[in-house]
């Protein structure tokens, strides 16, 4: 018998294309119903429900009750990370489902990725915070410099707060739109927040689209030059 992580029995639970379609509709950091999840994965409720149980047997999924509802999210954030990654690698080899619609442009450009910022406005903020030494890059390992430790806090973020997270301070996530890496990590998660609470953007009622207001996008493009 072989030894070592079993990457085939996670390799059978994306691979089903009704559980692939349920972990991208949850790759949002949002929760959903087991109804919910059915019409994303286009199958019967009966159906969803085996592969819900499946896949947090998995431990893919992670199951919330709220009175008499059940809600799914993804099991952490880990769980996102490897799904995003899967997505950039599947389009980069030609790997794509279906041609580009109306929303995509607007998920290209800016969008969750389970609970930080991902396509191009992802990319183009890490790029920046590279450049500018605020964040340390060496291949896929990321660190904040001790310079960009002011900067971040000038910007309202608690590093301090943030390092003492058992999550990862920083960390690279490969954006499956811009096939180049964005920033994700508990770094990743506090700067999202923090332009929402700032009103620069909000999230999309309608899909993982972050819209930011132009007065938003005008701080956002100004903060983070390329």
């Amino acid at each position: 018998m072989k030894e070592g992580p079993d990457i085939a029995r996670i390799g059978t639970l994306i691979g089903d294309p009704a559980r692939a379609n349920m972990l991208t509709a949850l790759i949002g950091g949002q929760a959903l119903t087991a109804t919910e999840l059915a019409q994303a994965a286009g199958v019967t409720l009966q159906t969803a429900s085996s592969h819900l149980s499946k896949l947090e047997d998995g431990g893919l999924i992670a199951q919330r009750k709220q009175g008499r509802h059940r809600y799914f999210t993804l099991a952490d954030a880990a769980v996102g990370t490897l799904i995003e990654s899967m997505m950039g690698f599947a389009a980069s080899r030609g790997h794509l489902r279906h041609k580009p619609g109306p929303k995509d442009p607007a998920l290209r450009k800016a969008r969750v990725c389970y609970d930080h910022l991902a396509g191009d406005y992802g990319v183009r903020m890490l790029d920046s915070f590279v450049a500018r030494e605020v964040i340390e890059s060496d291949g896929e390992n990321l660190k904040v410099t001790e310079g960009g430790q002011g900067e971040l806090s000038a910007l309202g973020i608690d590093i301090g707060k943030l390092a003492a997270n058992r999550r990862p301070l920083c960390k690279s996530c490969l954006d499956w739109s811009e096939r180049r890496s964005h920033l994700a990590g508990t770094l990743g998660k506090a700067l999202l927040q923090n332009f929402m609470e700032k009103g620069w953007a909000r999230r999309s009622l309608e899909s993982r689209a972050v819209l930011f207001t132009p007065e938003g996008e005008r701080k956002f493009l100004s903060l983070f030059p390329v």
